[in-house]
């Protein structure tokens, strides 16, 4: 039996819309931009679409700007999986700036893996305004 192809596409990136993590529906792309003003709530991140992955695992992982957790620690790149549940399957990776956004500023690197390859790897740079 052949070995089904998985198609994938780096769809958009840049500023998007408030995103309800609860909601089915993606956030709508504002503006596509690799440079992301300092700006509290501003939503940022890519836009991948998945064809023949159905029942495949993606894992994504965000490197951010050094700053401190609510401990006190420096906080960790923020790492995660997320099941992909449909043949054509669209996926946010992104993050909106939070107080105190002082800290939040320079390079952000979005990176997606299926299958332990990447697939795609992108940075954001958080700039002061």
């Amino acid at each position: 039996m052949a070995k089904k192809n998985i198609d994938s596409e780096l769809y958009s990136y840049g500023i998007y819309s408030s995103w309800d993590r609860s909601s089915k529906e993606l956030p709508k792309l504002k503006k596509i931009t690799d440079e992301i003003p300092l700006q509290l709530d501003i939503e940022f991140g890519y836009v991948i679409r998945l064809r023949g992955a159905k029942g495949k695992r993606i894992q994504y992982k965000i490197d951010h700007p050094p700053f401190l957790d609510e401990q006190g620690s420096p906080a960790e790149p923020f790492t995660g999986e997320y099941f992909v549940n449909s043949n054509d399957y669209e996926f946010f990776l992104g993050d909106t700036i939070w107080e105190p956004i002082h800290n939040k500023k320079g390079e952000w690197t979005l990176t997606t893996w299926l299958d332990g390859k990447v697939l795609y790897k992108k940075s954001l740079y958080v700039k002061g305004v």
